[in-house]
């Protein structure tokens, strides 16, 4: 072994050395008691310890902030449930989308394009229910009058009527039977439960309906350019080519979406 190899074998035995006696050292050392740190105490629950209280409902009897955002997340997150089976979209975008396959146009308009006018055609025609929801149960809510149940129980009223007023009564009884219930005493008795599917299914009725329509004028131009083309021996010239402009002409000239729109809001007691 060299002369260098033996100083730096010696060096570091005697670095590990010191290190070792440092860290006992910091070890044998007490430690300094901490200082405790007083733990806030909330003014309105009174809680300590860090434990964290959401309340239902503010000094003043209103709900919490964090109450209502909850609510309203969970009224987006079903939003699509509620507007698809309790309200008149279902029925206006089966018309709307029936009216374009009618006329031959897969694509045209969109289907956002319908979804948006059969969105803001349902909001005009549930405009009365919504201001009877908002007057009866939300603000009462908000402003702390009444409880979240009743709140519940007051908004569904109106609901409940407007459903009722479309919903035919062999659809009703099709769903008690189906689900072995005793007839209700009177309309306003029938359970939810009950009340929406036969609500859906009047709904869709409704909208087939119009929809057959709609569709047999159509036809018959179809026909028509079939049996002419025929005749001239031009049975190789598809017949959707020559009867689609015929039939995006007479939707113009009858203004096809004029009278849709009116039937459709007609069906649920509004316009003239």
């Amino acid at each position: 072994m060299t002369a260098g190899t033996a100083l730096r074998t010696a060096g570091a035995v005697v670095a590990a050395a010191v290190i070792s006696l440092l860290i006992t050292g910091a070890a044998a050392v007490p430690s300094e008691d901490p200082v405790p740190t007083p733990t806030p105490t909330d003014p309105v629950t009174g809680l300590v310890d860090g434990i964290v209280n959401v309340g239902i409902n503010g000094p003043d009897g209103a709900p919490a902030s964090s109450i209502i955002v909850l609510l309203g997340i969970t009224v987006l997150s079903i939003a699509p449930a509620i507007l698809l089976m309790m309200t008149s979209f279902t029925k206006i975008f089966i018309v709307l989308a029936m009216t374009r396959n009618a006329i031959g146009l897969t694509t045209i308009p969109p289907t956002q394009v319908l979804a948006g006018l059969a969105l803001f055609l349902s909001v005009f025609i549930m405009w009365p229910t919504l201001s009877d929801i908002n007057s009866l149960a939300v603000q009462p809510y908000l402003d702390g009058g009444i409880t979240f149940q009743a709140a519940v129980d007051a908004a569904s009223g109106p609901l409940r009527e407007f459903m009722l007023a479309h919903t035919r009564e062999e659809d009703l009884g099709l769903m008690t039977r189906a689900a072995d219930l005793s007839n209700p005493d009177s309309p306003g008795t029938v359970p939810l439960q009950t009340l929406i599917p036969a609500f859906m299914i009047s709904e869709l009725r409704a909208g087939f309906i119009i929809g057959f329509v709609i569709f047999v004028p159509f036809l018959v131009i179809d026909l028509v350019v079939s049996a002419g083309l025929m005749a001239m021996g031009m049975m190789m010239l598809p017949p959707v080519m020559i009867s689609l402009p015929f039939k995006i002409l007479l939707f113009i000239l009858v203004d096809g979406w004029g009278l849709i729109i009116t039937a459709l809001v007609g069906s649920y007691g509004l316009g003239p």
